[in-house]
């Protein structure tokens, strides 16, 4: 989790009460389609303010709120509105011109880009000697509008009919992101430790799957069992630029599917019940709904699509398999090769790859579904700022402070901005910290009064960033070897010294993989020149094929 801010703003999501924040809820529901209109008449107002117990001037008062807003829950809170530090209110007057372009521009049947519209708006600013505004400003303007009325302008009543329900009947999925499924599923192959690549045992897989064009927008593995963090995690990998990961990994693939989602369509569990979950998705606005009970085909197609990326796991070394029958006398455990990391980037490639294979039920390509649908209905805007998304849907750990900080699962953490807050730590009250697994090596703190996070980092910045599996296996291994008391320093040596014999084992694997080249093509120009070289079936495999096969040569996802 990266940021360039020194804070990030909490934006009321754990200071409000169950009420207040059902208040908020139902409020919005209110005064969104009213937010999206460009005239809202007396007759309007009086209406929602009957609704909701308030008076007409209240009911504009939470409009200009939700207008000025960036489609936050929040934002009709008292207090919270978008501006201040950090924040993003723009003048009123160019907020006025936003308004009346979209209205006049954007709303019409002849549905201009994103990109007219934003050079409109430029140009009207400059005319009355204003700032024009980002075109990502504009674009999160029109993301806030109503659906409905957006289609309705744009397309006629007709178009519109699909996205209003009726009779309990579920909208028709019409656009990328309209809706998206996330489910879980333990993976069918052992994996091995980064240590001594050991078999440490078999990894949780959470994806999120787009049901317009079916492609895959986010990916989670763990090596721990499914939880609100793993969801959570997902929830931002769908939403957030996936090039920053896919560069970290190695990979150089395309996987521009990324947005924030209208919907998600869950099953039961309780993780998918969580109250970070659910109030996270409420403040951006993002719809939760869940599979009728006893009727699973109603997951069809995350399940589906699961089970095909399962079949391709089952070409990897150390597979458990699906049926114990296929099995036979395979040892996985003997057989495991791929560390956690190695199978995220071989499933990152081969999600690139599902997604240019032509899929069954759209006779097309995930990916050209996708292209289809956002020349159609024009792109969702990626998350601004990722981090401040992803503390959403985190969960909450809380610590006192004390002279030296926070301390952490034995890390300790400071920054300069804690001192003020050291110096009457006997009066203040636990800390609310949020921490991201994947990297441990700096917390987000909660400031006493509520009102925003700051990032604070290891108090030894010497130490390596690190996850938290990782952290959790080296407290395991100093517990195994007798440490009763364990401590940073002996907890940081032990993770460089699992680290330098991965970095040790991937060197000799890629000698290993040079030789076993040499000794290939010495066989394939002529006789062995090196008799004490071991026969071909002797060598271990490469692990390469499974990754590099074309999805055409497997069965139709």
């Amino acid at each position: 989790m990266t940021s360039g801010e020194p804070q990030i703003l909490e934006r009321g999501l754990l200071g409000m009460s169950a009420e207040a924040w059902e208040r908020l809820r139902r409020q919005d529901v209110v005064i969104a389609p009213l937010a999206a209109m460009a005239t809202v008449t007396h007759g309007a107002a009086d209406s929602a303010a009957e609704e909701l117990g308030l008076s007409r001037r209240q009911v504009y008062t939470l409009i200009g709120r939700r207008r000025k807003g960036t489609g936050l829950l929040t934002d009709l809170a008292p207090g919270r509105s978008a501006g201040g530090r950090g924040g993003r209110r723009l003048p009123e007057l160019v907020e006025a011109v936003i308004r009346e372009v979209i209205r006049k521009t954007y709303l019409t049947k002849q549905k201009p880009s994103l990109a007219v519209v934003h050079r409109q708006i430029v140009r009207e600013c400059k005319t009355l000697g204003l700032a024009g505004p980002a075109r990502n400003t504009v674009a999160l303007r029109i993301e806030a509008l109503h659906p409905v009325e957006v289609r309705r302008r744009r397309e006629g009543s007709d178009a519109a009919r699909p996205l209003q329900s009726a009779g309990g009947k579920v909208p028709d999925i019409v656009a990328p992101l309209d809706q998206v499924q996330i489910d879980h599923t333990v993976i069918d192959l052992i994996v091995v430790d980064d240590r001594d690549r050991q078999p440490i045992g078999r990894p949780f897989l959470t994806v999120a799957i787009d049901d317009y064009s079916r492609c895959i927008l986010g990916m989670v593995v763990t090596l721990e069992a499914p939880s609100a963090v793993s969801v959570g995690l997902c929830i931002a990998h769908m939403a957030c630029d996936k090039r920053p990961w896919l560069e970290s990994l190695g990979v150089d693939a395309a996987w521009p599917m990324s947005g924030k989602p209208k919907a998600l369509f869950l099953d039961n569990a309780s993780e998918f019940k969580s109250e970070a979950l659910r109030r996270g998705c409420e403040q951006h606005g993002i719809k939760l709904s869940y599979r009728p009970l006893g009727r699973p085909h109603y997951g069809g197609i995350v399940e589906r699509i699961i089970g095909a990326v399962m079949q391709r796991v089952h070409e990897l070394p150390g597979t458990t398999f699906s049926d114990p029958g296929q099995r036979g006398g395979y040892d996985a455990d003997k057989m495991s090769a791929l560390t956690l990391t190695e199978l995220e980037r071989w499933l990152a490639l081969a999600v690139a790859g599902y997604h240019g294979s032509i899929h069954g039920s759209l006779n097309q390509t995930p990916a050209g579904r996708w292209d289809e649908g956002v020349r159609e209905f024009g792109a969702q805007p990626l998350v601004a700022h990722p981090a401040a998304f992803l503390i959403d849907f985190l969960p909450v750990i809380r610590r006192r402070i004390t002279r030296t900080g926070f301390v952490i699962d034995h890390v300790h953490y400071f920054a300069n901005v804690l001192k003020p807050w050291i110096a009457r730590r006997d009066r203040e009250e636990k800390f609310t910290i949020r921490r991201d697994p994947r990297d441990i090596s700096r917390v987000w703190v909660l400031e006493p009064e509520g009102t925003a996070y700051v990032e604070v980092p290891y108090r030894t910045v010497s130490h390596p960033a690190v996850t938290l599996w990782e952290h959790r296996q080296a407290l395991a291994r100093l517990r195994q070897q007798g440490h009763d008391q364990v401590n940073e320093e002996a907890l940081f040596r032990m993770i460089d010294q699992m680290r330098e014999i991965t970095a040790t084992a991937q060197r000799a694997t890629r000698r290993s993989r040079r030789d076993l080249q040499r000794r290939r093509h010495l066989q394939a120009s002529g006789p062995v020149k090196n008799p004490s070289a071991p026969p071909d079936e002797m060598l271990p495999p490469t692990n390469d094929d499974a990754a590099a096969r074309p999805f055409d040569e497997v069965e139709q996802w």
